[in-house]
């Protein structure tokens, strides 16, 4: 008994070393976001954290703490960073020598945002410009970030009609879309506003300035946004039809692989797409048959449900569906950079990323979900992971390697506040490539951890950084 207590005495010790307010011997640094009840409704103010920094308090996850605004939503674009609150949207700039500094904050927001989108290098005669955009319901809102602009203004409104299902940038394009089929496109050169109606959208994706979208109807559409092709009779969008389901079901989800120029003198162009009965298939483009549409190279039927995410990169094929996050995984056979079928694609792994939802009526049910994808995360190139929370209200995220669903890491709240967010993002400061988990809490916190696993997975130490933005 002597020893077993004394063993018990050296576990409690361990563990509150390991879980110390601190954080650990990588622990990087502790920043404190601004207080919202000083600023007027209409303010939209640049500043930077001082030298003093608040001590940092201890949160239950047992008892959420709703009195402090939690984070909903986090984008970043390079070295750029939007954190949206409930009334709020801040933004940050990271440099290498300064480190993290505040930018902007916004006007106080008449309704709560459901989506976040941010363009950190627009270029306006010669003079660079960063832009913020929000959506509640139909409603879009821009604002101009800019540093070096201290009274940072709304730049655009836009009201859309029906509720904004995506919101994101493409270059300098800003692009909202519905999944009734209305793609809205703003061009911050151009400060002008082109809206279309198409088929109903089930899922899309992006490849450098490409956008594809994947309709009700089977069929999948491009559109160029960086020659923003506008047809000549009606002034409309120029939307291309490329491929169409051989069964004509419903394209639920969407991946775009360019490969390297090693075929010949331009890229292979593959697609892999899911559908809303299961089956997963993949259509190549080949640098000898341009102009010849896209042939269908691969069929797979191992789903029984819809697949909500698929993702085909240089080494594996992975697709989710939508019972209990349901992953099956590939490996991909390629000769000279390009998909082949001798001997094709071999299955890898079954595994499921469960994700419980919050019961109506309980206390997490009050917590935002909205930011919360699983993945995959990372380059197509190299090995992606997956993000897990497990339960709602939780102190900790799974790192899962995205082709086999083995568990790397967990990452774990410093101070123990419920996460409510999650992002995964590359900044690239003085062209050195750092990928980031970043992870916004119930008590207005957000906490950012530098993420080697995916830069090497044989590193026997998961090294992260904790930075933590504490609202107020």
């Amino acid at each position: 008994l002597p020893t077993l207590h004394t063993s018990a005495k050296t576990l409690l010790l361990a563990e509150e070393h390991q879980n110390s307010s601190c954080g650990d011997i990588l622990f990087y640094a502790y920043l404190s976001a601004p207080s919202f009840e000083n600023l007027p409704a209409d303010s939209a103010s640049s500043t930077s954290w001082g030298a003093e920094l608040p001590r940092l308090a201890a949160h239950s996850v047992s008892r959420l703490d709703l009195d402090h605004d939690p984070v909903l939503l986090i984008n970043g674009h390079h070295n750029f960073l939007a954190v949206a609150y409930s009334h709020r949207v801040c933004c940050l700039r990271r440099k290498e020598a300064l480190g993290w500094e505040l930018v902007f904050v916004s006007p106080a927001l008449s309704h709560c945002p459901e989506h976040l989108a941010v363009n950190a290098k627009v270029s306006m005669s010669s003079q660079a410009q960063r832009f913020a955009a929000v959506a509640s319901g139909g409603n879009i809102t821009v604002w101009n970030a800019t540093a070096a602009s201290a009274s940072a203004t709304e730049i655009t409104k836009h009201d859309l009609g029906n509720p904004v299902d995506a919101l994101f940038f493409i270059g300098n394009q800003l692009v909202a879309l519905n999944n009734a089929g209305k793609v809205a496109v703003w061009n911050s050169m151009t400060r002008h506003w082109k809206v279309q109606t198409i088929t109903p959208i089930t899922s899309h994706d992006t490849a450098g300035s490409s956008l594809l979208l994947g309709c009700a109807n089977g069929k999948i559409f491009y559109i160029d946004m960086e020659k923003f092709p506008l047809r000549m009779k009606d002034n409309d969008l120029l939307v291309t039809q490329l491929y169409e389901d051989p069964c004509r079901e419903a394209v639920t989800a969407l991946s775009v692989y360019f490969t390297p120029k090693m075929c010949g003198n331009s890229n292979w162009l593959e697609i892999a797409y899911g559908t809303s009965s299961g089956t997963v298939r993949v259509i190549v483009e080949h640098p000898e048959t341009l102009g010849q549409g896209f042939q269908l190279l691969q069929t797979f039927t191992v789903h029984r449900s819809p697949v909500n995410r698929v993702m085909l990169g240089e080494k594996h094929l992975v697709s989710v569906c939508s019972e209990f996050n349901h992953v099956r995984t590939w490996t991909v056979t390629r000769f000279r950079g390009c998909l082949s079928t001798q001997p094709g694609s071999l299955p890898l792994a079954s595994f499921n990323v469960i994700s419980l939802e919050p019961g109506r009526g309980t206390e997490a049910a009050q917590l935002p979900t909205c930011s919360s994808s699983i993945g995959p995360f990372g380059d197509h190139d190299g090995d992606q992971v997956f993000v897990q929370r497990v339960v709602p209200v939780t102190q900790e995220l799974y790192i899962r390697l995205s082709s086999t669903g083995k568990r790397l890491c967990v990452l774990h709240s410093v101070d123990n506040s419920a996460i409510t967010a999650h992002y995964v993002h590359e900044f690239d400061p003085s062209s050195r490539s750092r990928r980031y988990v970043m992870t916004g809490h119930a008590n207005g916190a957000l906490q950012v951890l530098i993420d080697h696993v995916f830069v090497n997975l044989n590193c026997p130490v998961f090294r992260h950084v904790f930075i933590l933005f504490r609202g107020h």
